[in-house]
Formats: structure tokens, C-alpha cells, sequence
């Protein structure tokens, strides 16, 4: 017999049949004056104050969940800042600011530490194994849960191989998890797997994630086209959607995103009729973005699953035509541009 879940998603999911999680964390840190270039996790140590400002904006605009400011915090990853000696530190600093501003809501808040990819290439192609992996994958999860994490989340992956060490080193640690995967390459992870190769993938891990799903990428219509391939395996695992807020420009010299708060509210009705389960923001999702989510979220009926064709006509054209499954499938053309 199954031992009963008793994390606090399991049981938050067994109370709601969506929940809303954060938006950007780099965006929002770049606004807050941290510089291109800089690791944001040093800012667990240098500007808390900050970081817990971060976490609020979420939480305040209505998120069920927050990711911690630990994307990059791995030894690789910090290494370039040579601060990977410090893994350990600024993952618990990461969860613990999150954990205060979790414990003074009035709801049940979820606190995920955040675990982007190594930035590594696996053998043969590269130098990085799977024992090292999990290693760096644990030391970092160990932070995460000194700190109070709920859970573990781990985003942004490409390669199979690092998310089978992600999932090996959050078993390590005993810790609930969540894994999502960026489908960036013509509805590919840039490793080349498929939304449904990656449901096969999650099936048969010894230690699978509670909910997994595709984050980041490129637009908000691409990652739905990725739910819809995972939701077509007929999965029961909640499925997570985590679009950016648009389509990025370089506009005077920055980043901008040009994904409305308005166009963020239909991909999020619409990621929820397309059989996510948790639904949240990725690059250049920031607080107006989240509140429309959310009240959309709250107001409007669930509908059909839409199709590709009514996707790409609400939140743009895709960026290729080849949706990443079977030449069974019929392409779609790229439409114009995305609603203003």
C-alpha cells in the first residue's frame, strides 16, 4: 500500500484543481538594480531585503507558489563568480527569506527552491557524468531544504540526463519534487526530446516528480503546444505550465518582453483548458501579469481544450511549424503577430 502524501503541495493539490505559480525572478531582480552579469543568488547574502520583495510581489498578486532565488545556485554555475564554495549558504539563505514570507500569509503558500540546469554537457560530448551531476544537484538541494523549501524545483533542463540527476540527487536529500523541462528547439528540448518522450521519461523514474511540465522556451503559444503533447499521452500527473510573457526584444538596450497582463490572462485560462494543473509565469512575467492571471483564473469557466489553430490566433504565431511529435501531426502555418 501507497503511504499517504503528506507534503504541502500534494496537499494543497488535493484542495484545488489549479494553482497559480510565480512569474520572473530575473526580470523582477533586474528592475530591483541587479546588474547583467551578476549572480542573483548573492543577493540571498547582500540584499535580502530584496529578495524577500521579490517573493512578496508574487505572493501578493495572488501566486499559490513561489520559486526561490536559487536558479543558478550549483557549483558549476557559481563557480563562474567563484562562489562555489557557497552553495550550501546561499541556497538556505534562498529558501529560509522564502519561508518568512511564506509563514506570515493568511493562505497556504508554497515555498519551492529553485534548481536551474549545471550549464554542463554531459558525456561523451562534454565532461559532466552523472555522478557528478547528482552530486552538484544535491549539495544545492541540501541548502534548499536547511533553508524550508516545501519542495524541490527544477527547471529549465534540456537534457534528459540532467533531469534523471536532478531527480536521483532530490531523492538523496528525501525531498518532494517538480521538474520542468524548456521545449525551446522547433517543440524540442535543444537535446532533442519531445513533450511526450518526456511523460515516458518521468514514468520511469525511481523517484518521480509530483507535477512536471515544460517552462521558459519561447512564446506562450510554444509552450502550449508542449502541454497539449504532454496532455495527449493521457497522463494523471499535474502538469505544470510556466510561459514566458511574450516574445523578447532588444528595445534601448535591454530585454523587454511584449506579452500584456491581458494576453497573460488568456495563456493562462487557456494553459488550464489544455490540462495544466499549475499554471505560472517564466521571463518577463512580472506582478500586473499575475494578478490579470489570476482573476482570470478565478472568473472564467473552464472551457474546450483549444486547439493549435485557436492558440496561435489568441497569443500568436509559433515560432516553427513542427510541433517536436510525429510527422503525423498536420503544421500549422506561423501567424501574424501577437495581439497588442
Amino acid at each position: 500500500m501507497t503511504a499517504p502524501k503528506t507534503d504541502a503541495l500534494s496537499r494543497l493539490l488535493e484542495t484545488r484543481d489549479w494553482l497559480m505559480a510565480d512569474g520572473a525572478t530575473g526580470t523582477n531582480l533586474f528592475n530591483m538594480g541587479l546588474a547583467s552579469g551578476d549572480a542573483p543568488e548573492l543577493w540571498n547574502a547582500d540584499e535580502p531585503a530584496k529578495i524577500a520583495k521579490l517573493y512578496s510581489l508574487a505572493v501578493e498578486a495572488g501566486s499559490d507558489l513561489f520559486l526561490t532565488n536559487s536558479f543558478g545556485g550549483n557549483a558549476s554555475r557559481l563557480k563562474l563568480h567563484n562562489a562555489q564554495n557557497r552553495v550550501r549558504e546561499l541556497n538556505r539563505l534562498a529558501a529560509e527569506i522564502g519561508r518568512d514570507v511564506a509563514d506570515k500569509q493568511s493562505r497556504p503558500v508554497i515555498v519551492a527552491g529553485s534548481m536551474g540546469p549545471t550549464g554542463e554537457i554531459f558525456a561523451p560530448m562534454g565532461t559532466l557524468t552523472h555522478e557528478l551531476a547528482v552530486e552538484m544537484f544535491h549539495e544545492q538541494a541540501e541548502g534548499l531544504k536547511e533553508g524550508g523549501a516545501d519542495i524541490l524545483w527544477v527547471e529549465t533542463i534540456s537534457a534528459q540526463e540532467e533531469y534523471k540527476a536532478a531527480a536521483e540527487a532530490c531523492h538523496l536529500a528525501g525531498m518532494p519534487w517538480c521538474g520542468t523541462m524548456s521545449f525551446d528547439t522547433a517543440g524540442r528540448t535543444m537535446m532533442g526530446l519531445t513533450s511526450q518522450a518526456m511523460v515516458s521519461m518521468v514514468e520511469k523514474l525511481a523517484h518521480p516528480p509530483l507535477a512536471f511540465g515544460a517552462n521558459c522556451g519561447v512564446g506562450a503559444a510554444d509552450l502550449l503546444r508542449t502541454v497539449l503533447g504532454f496532455a495527449a499521452t493521457g497522463t494523471e500527473r499535474p502538469i505544470i505550465a510556466k510561459g514566458n510573457a511574450g516574445i523578447p526584444k532588444y528595445v534601448d538596450g535591454h530585454i523587454h518582453y511584449d506579452g500584456t497582463p491581458e494576453l497573460m490572462a488568456e495563456y493562462a485560462v487557456m494553459a488550464r483548458d489544455c490540462g495544466a494543473t499549475i499554471i505560472g509565469g517564466c521571463c518577463g512575467t512580472m506582478a500586473e501579469h499575475l494578478v490579470a492571471m489570476r482573476e482570470a483564473l478565478e472568473t472564467r469557466p473552464r472551457g474546450e481544450r483549444p486547439t493549435l489553430d485557436q492558440i496561435s490566433s489568441v497569443l500568436g504565431g509559433f515560432s516553427s511549424e513542427d510541433d517536436g511529435l510525429s510527422g503525423d501531426a498536420p503544421k500549422r502555418e506561423r501567424r501574424g503577430r501577437r495581439r497588442s
